[in-house]
């Protein structure tokens, strides 16, 4: 095989995560490491960036900051919700394709990373194809993203096991929080979390509960499953009556008996055509309120559990920065076409984490749901096959510098690489 030499670029895109820049740092530190890879840039703001021909001197940047990525959260060159749609906008999405190509020429991009969950994968894999059927020699390979956990093969996704040990302390701290002022007439109280139609961050908060039927979260509601709203009432009367409050969480995507998202807002879309969810822990309460007519308040959680990492793990971190490095290896042994997945290796008593390539066809678009055999019969809390799962990827805490007290974390110089380019129509 002969060597590929020529630059790099590497992309963010979707939600940030906690450890999405541990990925990020992978890329660059084991890029660093091979003279077939001459210029390092990042593309500002995902694929949109790219397309605008906005691009950042990784090489600029110091040696520290690059470290520092390790244990900073959120997306470091900034993200986008941005798809490239060949079966609703096929004219578009091909002028979009031949401007991602006459950057990739006039840049002389060789190697091409996308950190990113499924639509970003899916565009990984559209570029990958583009570039065998122009004969344009560059190798491209998707780094998994999301705290959502739903892409399939791999293990796990870089993000999740931080945001389900963040939420999972949450709601852990907001019991105590509950319990501790539960009246004769008891309350609930009801956490949404994100993950849209996959009930991973849900489900993880069952952490929280070490073992213990008193200790909440007391309910747990997946969208995987469609529950019955008056069996969902009863139940809740039944964990008051017993400790006094009750500490549900749901996820944003929950749905009713029939089917229908209970919190989605049909009057507004995203950026992908779905429609806007927040409102599931308000329609719970609404229901809890005038049917038991239980005090009931709701958290939030929002940006918060994606952006937490002073309480991030240590696990997580290390498999993000793992999937990186592995990406760059891949890529100069000839890989394309292909994502890093996490493997899990429990042989001999003791678990090891490695990394392994899937083919980006089989990952595109497909979403991994939290099988129904990992949740009690009456699909109200995920059981002990779930936590045996869930438990090791919370494991560890990620060190980071403080200052003043809180942590000190880093910002890109995103030196702006000079552009070649008429500026796009």
């Amino acid at each position: 095989m002969a060597e590929l030499v020529g630059n790099l670029l590497v992309a963010q895109s979707g939600g940030p995560t906690a450890v999405i820049n541990s990925s990020l740092a992978g890329v660059i530190q084991e890029a660093g490491h091979h003279d077939c890879i001459e210029e390092i840039y990042g593309g500002a703001n995902g694929i949109l960036g790219i397309l605008n021909e906005e691009l950042v001197d990784i090489n600029d940047e110091k040696a520290k900051t690059i470290q520092g990525l390790r244990y900073t959260p959120s997306a470091a060159l900034g993200t986008c919700r941005y798809k490239i749609d060949f079966k609703k906008k096929p004219e578009k999405a091909a002028k979009d394709m031949d401007r991602l190509f006459e950057v990739f020429q006039a840049h002389n991009i060789r190697y091409f990373f996308y950190i990113g969950g499924n639509d970003s994968q899916d565009t990984s894999h559209k570029i990958h194809e583009e570039a065998v059927k122009r004969g344009y020699e560059m190798r491209v390979i998707g780094v998994p993203k999301t705290i959502d956990n739903d892409l399939p093969f791999t293990d796990s996704c870089p993000g999740y096991g931080s945001v389900i040990k963040y939420a999972g302390a949450t709601v852990m701290e907001v019991g105590i929080d509950v319990g501790s002022m539960a009246t004769d007439d008891g309350s609930c109280c009801i956490v949404e979390v994100m993950g849209r139609s996959a009930g991973w961050i849900a489900a993880g908060t069952v952490l929280a509960k070490r073992g213990n039927p008193a200790n909440p979260p007391h309910i747990i509601l997946l969208p995987e499953i469609q529950y019955d709203i008056d069996a969902v009432m009863a139940k809740i009367k039944e964990t008051v009556s017993t400790y006094g409050f009750c500490v549900m969480v749901v996820g944003e995507g929950i749905r009713d008996k029939n089917g229908e998202e209970i919190g989605a807002d049909k009057t507004r879309l995203d950026s992908f055509g779905h429609p806007v969810l927040a409102g599931a822990a308000e329609k719970i309460k609404e229901y809890v309120q005038g049917k038991l007519n239980t005090k009931t308040r709701t958290v939030l959680l929002g940006y918060a559990q994606r952006a937490a990492e002073h309480f991030a793990s240590l696990t997580d971190a290390n498999n993000s920065f793992a999937c990186g490095e592995a990406a760059v290896r891949a890529a100069v042994n000839g890989q394309s076409g292909f994502m890093v997945k996490i493997v899990r290796n429990t042989e001999g008593g003791t678990l090891k984490w490695s990394t392994d390539l899937q083919e980006l066809g089989t990952v595109a678009n497909v979403e991994h749901f939290v099988p129904r055999d990992w949740v009690s019969e009456d699909g109200l809390l995920p059981n002990e096959k779930f936590v045996e799962y869930a438990r090791p990827l919370i494991e560890g805490e990620v060190k980071f510098p403080l200052e003043g007290g809180l942590p000190k974390y880093v910002t890109l110089e995103k030196s702006k690489v000079e552009k070649k380019l008429p500026p796009r129509s």
